[in-house]
């Protein structure tokens, strides 16, 4: 399972990934002070450009006494800035129209931020000690410059998320309430209520999330594209989610049974209280509550105990061969139909089971499967009986107790003639 969601998460990461890399924008530092943004297909290659833009001007930096203004070249519709005949960078139309500015002028704005960087740069690089210091201090600034600058972008967009869904999540809680309100008074069967609160209540997340994810700054079609993309992994990292969420929708759909029923799920029985989509809360009956994959319900062998308004049980009793067998019935039967919870109709019945040591008798009676207590109707038969056999005086037979017939007196003496003969 742990795997599983490990796998999940790499998914989903890989999705957003693919969201985010749609368009991207990466600033050009140097010695920790911001120059100018460019831009790229993706977040990784407008970041590939711009370290590419900061390799080449560190490299001028490490001979300060050869640096040389900026000149711009033309090469088409592309404008190079070059230091000493090395290029620095290549501006495109596209950067011109990505920064709402023409070409010419764009490339004028980057020649005078890169002059005004070199010429800073060679100042603090007179000696070895001061290029030492300044390019760790570089370093540093412009590590934690970087971190703001992502925080600065980041956090206001997760706040956004959060708040959204904050938002959802409160809408989502006040339509189920209301939900639950209005269904009340014009639906009594409270499986069809469940189904429709569920699906209300996740239909709402479902937009909130979509929304959300735009706040985050995310193309949502993007994201269902990387999703799709990831589809196979993604399928193998939620498929017990997936089958539980799928036979939760199935389940209220066909309703093999309903809140209230008392069921038996494997090693599990007592009654339903609530059909979720991922899985079916049980309580016991000595008050526990038990949470049973809706995927294990589905295919599993379920027992409805309450389908039926009456529910038949059986009592064994065992009499001996002496006693009256017409008798013993009609006492059984007087004691069964006596019982506290036992119904008149079906009326109880008494049958022979087995002959062995004993006559083996089954008392069935019916009574009401809703009730809870459906064992204490069993235990106050089998009182009800014992009761009447001491009344009519007829006893039950006592496990244990074995009848031994001792050999005559004479079979025990030894045997004196075959004694005399050896």
């Amino acid at each position: 399972m742990t795997k599983r969601v490990l796998l999940f998460c790499f998914v989903l990461l890989c999705s957003v990934h693919s969201a985010l890399a749609d368009t991207g924008r990466a600033t050009v530092r140097l010695d920790a002070r911001a120059l100018f943004q460019v831009d790229g297909a993706t977040q990784e290659a407008a970041r590939e450009r711009a370290d590419a833009i900061e390799k080449r001007l560190n490299r001028i930096l490490e001979t300060p006494a050869n640096i040389s203004p900026v000149t711009i070249a033309t090469e088409g519709e592309r404008r190079i800035l070059s230091v000493a005949g090395r290029p620095v960078v290549e501006i495109s139309p596209e950067d011109a129209t990505e920064h709402l500015t023409d070409i010419d002028q764009l490339a004028v704005t980057w020649r005078d931020a890169i002059d005004g960087a070199l010429t800073r740069g060679g100042e603090r690089r007179t000696s070895t000690w001061r290029r030492f210091s300044t390019e760790t201090q570089a370093s540093v600034e412009t590590a934690f410059a970087r971190m703001l600058e992502t925080a600065i972008t980041v956090v206001p967009r997760l706040l956004a998320g959060v708040l959204v869904l904050l938002l959802f999540w409160a809408f989502a809680s006040a339509v189920r309430w209301i939900t639950r309100l209005v269904l009340r008074g014009l639906i009594s069967d409270l499986t069809v209520e469940n189904l429709i609160k569920q699906i209300t209540y996740y239909s709402i997340w479902a937009i909130g999330i979509i929304v959300a994810t735009s706040a985050l700054g995310f193309d949502p079609q993007a994201l269902a594209t990387g999703l799709g993309l990831t589809g196979v992994a993604l399928g193998f990292a939620l498929k017990d989610i997936l089958s539980n969420f799928v036979s939760g929708l199935l389940i209220l759909l066909m309703r093999p049974f309903e809140i209230n029923d008392q069921i038996v799920i494997g090693p599990t029985e007592g009654s339903v209280e609530r059909i979720l989509l991922r899985a079916t809360q049980i309580r016991t009956y000595d008050g526990r509550a038990v949470l049973v994959p809706n995927s294990e319900v589905f295919t599993s062998r379920v027992t409805n105990n309450t389908e039926s308004p009456v529910r038949r049980g059986s009592v064994a009793v065992p009499v001996g061969y002496e006693v009256e067998l017409k008798t013993a019935v009609e006492t059984i039967l007087d004691a069964a139909l006596a019982a506290e919870g036992v119904l008149a109709t079906p009326a109880p019945t008494v049958r022979i089971t087995e002959l062995q040591d004993s006559i083996h008798l089954e008392a069935r009676f019916w009574a009401d499967s809703r009730r809870s207590d459906f064992v204490l109707t069993a235990s106050n038969v089998r009182r009800g009986i014992v009761q009447a056999f001491r009344a009519a005086g007829i006893g039950l037979p006592e496990p244990g107790v074995r009848v031994l017939v001792p050999r005559p007196p004479d079979a025990f003496k030894p045997d004196t003639n075959s004694k005399e003969e050896s």
